[in-house]
């Protein structure tokens, strides 16, 4: 079980923030890197460190239904077990609750002194779910997207901004790895930004649940439910509330949100400075110090993990329940009319 982290409040700092420009590349391409798993970010940082001419290999369990996936995209695979005696750079991308276990089982003990490990999240160094041994590097690199897009990005000769983070320098060149390593998965074509563990698993957990993920399908939901509980149709709902959604988060992704207010109408625009703040109250903010609150406590943590260890039946019934909401039904009928929507998908299930 996790234990309580410190709270103490983080400090605004200016940060160091790198660019293609600032790394050599080419001493960490002479490394030998596994990767553990082949899920969404395990497939999207894996095939872009090969294009960028790395050594690597996925790491799955003997047997592993994944290593069709893995042989499908001309990837090389090899056990857990040979990926510690092989590797100078151990990349953690299954899920992070499963860290643990999989170190504990695979790793503890057998460690050689200057490898290094690396996460793409700081939840299970964080919430102590790791505990690696101090002669070993430490460090993350985090991309600031879902692995299919980091992969998607990189394809059009763009980047996915990354967070790099060192928490154990037993080397002395942990930083210049945690680099190297995020370059050739392309982040530092869009910046790849210094800063701890900390400070990226709380404000990953809290971006998630609060804003990017649990505030905007909340928000989405509502909306189409007050419009559609209003008598209108189920599809002027979805659009309005849904579908629009992407094209106004573009123009804020590709400007702030005063290129996305200098682009809407003038009425769109008014609506927006005196109706969102009734919307989204000085309540709904309270509740979001409340969430962030449990993230900093590791309340969280101790019952995500706990939800895990019983089989994640909440979650399981939370997201099928979803799957059934007239919004997501209303959606698949529209979005099928939409034939360039499946000619492009960035999620190929039986693919990545």
């Amino acid at each position: 079980m996790s234990t309580a982290v410190e709270t103490k409040p983080t400090q605004n700092t200016a940060l160091n923030i790198y660019y293609d420009k600032d790394i050599d590349r080419a001493k960490f391409l002479k490394t030998k890197v596994a990767v553990l798993g082949f899920g969404s970010q395990g497939y999207g940082q894996a095939m872009n460190l090969k294009e960028s001419g790395a050594d690597v290999k996925i790491a799955l369990r003997p047997g592993s239904a994944t290593a069709k996936k893995v042989e499908a995209a001309g990837m090389n695979t090899i056990t857990i077990d040979e990926a510690v005696q092989w590797a100078d750079v151990l990349v953690f991308l299954i899920p992070d609750v499963h860290h643990g276990p999989v170190f504990k089982e695979s790793f503890e003990g057998k460690l050689k002194p200057g490898q290094t490990l690396l996460f793409s999240h700081g939840f299970s160094i964080l919430y102590k779910e790791i505990e690696p041994p101090k002669d070993v590097n430490v460090v993350m690199v985090a991309p600031k997207s879902p692995g299919h897009l980091v992969r998607a990005e990189f394809q059009k000769n763009k980047g996915v901004p990354a967070l790099v983070a060192v928490d154990q320098d037993a080397t002395g060149d942990a930083l210049e790895i945690a680099l190297g390593y995020a370059a050739c998965i392309g982040s530092s074509r869009a910046g790849i930004i210094e800063t701890n563990f900390k400070d990226e698993t709380e404000t990953d957990l809290f971006g998630e649940q609060s804003v990017l993920c649990g505030g905007a399908t909340a928000l989405v939901k509502a909306g189409f439910e007050t419009l559609t509980e209003a008598g209108y149709p189920p599809e002027l709902a979805y659009f309005e509330c849904l579908h629009e959604l992407k094209l106004i988060v573009d123009l804020m992704y590709e400007g702030g949100i005063e290129d996305m207010r200098y682009s809407i109408s003038d009425t769109a625009r008014y609506g927006d400075v005196t109706r969102g703040p009734r919307v989204v109250t000085a309540e709904a903010k309270a509740a979001m110090k409340e969430v962030l609150g449990e993230i900093q406590s590791g309340k969280f943590a101790e019952e995500w993990i706990t939800e895990v260890r019983a089989g994640q039946p909440n979650l399981k019934a939370l997201v099928e329940k979803d799957q059934d909401h007239p919004l997501e039904v209303t959606g698949r009928k529209l979005r099928s009319m939409m034939s360039w929507l499946a000619a492009d998908k960035l999620v190929e299930r039986d693919k990545n």
